[in-house]
């Protein structure tokens, strides 16, 4: 997959999420004739950021990933995003899987996650959720 197309209410305030917390600012955003917004990472994934006036609709358990390259870097943005008060949702550290999701101005939930090559022996399952450790409010008055 090279690109993703999704809907949000204030592109301004998405890029900044985007560009801010999963890397999405690795080369100049580009503006199409019809109103979409593609934000560009290192590895050339691009966001579609499509102008939506109307209330967006997702399945609850709909989300997206971004893969980081050690645990500590999923723990570090974990801290950033507690920080500046993003609502996170969901949380995992285990041996074999840490993640970290989180919710963007619209709603979307957005994970960053790592998880070795291979697991050591005998770990594989053994992780439990990690309870979230903050329900924190959506600020800046997010859509739903």
């Amino acid at each position: 997959m090279d690109h993703l197309a999704i809907p949000v209410r204030d592109q301004t305030r998405s890029r900044g999420f985007y560009e801010t917390y999963f890397g999405f600012g690795s080369r100049p955003a580009k503006r199409y004739d019809d109103g979409v917004l593609m934000l560009y990472n290192a590895a050339g994934f691009a966001l579609a950021l499509g102008p939506e006036t109307e209330p967006i609709h997702r399945p609850s358990w709909m989300h997206f990933g971004v893969g980081l390259p050690c645990r500590e870097a999923v723990l570090r943005l974990r801290e950033r995003l507690v920080a500046d008060r993003i609502e996170l949702v969901e949380e995992w550290d285990g041996p074999d899987y840490v993640s970290v999701k989180c919710r963007d101005p619209d709603g979307y939930i957005v994970e960053a996650f790592w998880e070795p090559e291979m697991a050591p022996p005998g770990t594989r399952g053994t992780a439990r959720p990690a309870p979230v450790r903050a329900r924190l409010p959506r600020s800046g008055g997010r859509g739903s």
